[in-house]
């Protein structure tokens, strides 16, 4: 007599497993652990300091070259002029980097507490 009814298949794949674990990942709602939490905001205290004094070095740069070009090109009619705009440009370069700190110290002073009470939290669990 040959039954088949009472027997038993089995198939496992290590790696059919793992790819599914992947895909069903990507649909779970992403929790954020405490330490990725922590990184985040440290990152985030010098973002907006980069972004502005950057801009500013950059405003500076371009006024520098306009000033450079209307005293070395236009030199009878804008030379004075040039001057003024290259002058406020080394300005504006000079300015990025305390720009740069005060943001930067400002927006550490603002998640202080947050990033205090992370790290207190994640201290204890070690």
């Amino acid at each position: 007599m040959n039954d088949k009814t009472d027997t038993f298949q089995y198939t496992y794949s290590a790696k059919q497993q793992d790819e599914i674990q992947k895909i069903r990942k990507k649909y779970l709602p992403q929790e954020e652990d405490k330490m990725e939490q922590l990184r985040r905001l440290d990152k985030s205290t010098n973002r907006k300091g980069t972004a502005v004094s950057i801009a500013v070095g950059v405003i500076g740069c371009l006024l520098l070259g306009i000033g450079m070009s209307c005293t070395m090109v236009w030199m009878e009619q804008l030379f004075i002029l040039g001057i003024v705009v290259g002058v406020i440009g080394i300005a504006a370069i000079i300015a990025a980097y305390p720009i740069y700190n005060r943001i930067t110290a400002k927006e550490r002073e603002r998640l202080a507490p947050q990033i205090l009470k992370l790290t207190e939290e994640l201290s204890k669990m070690e």
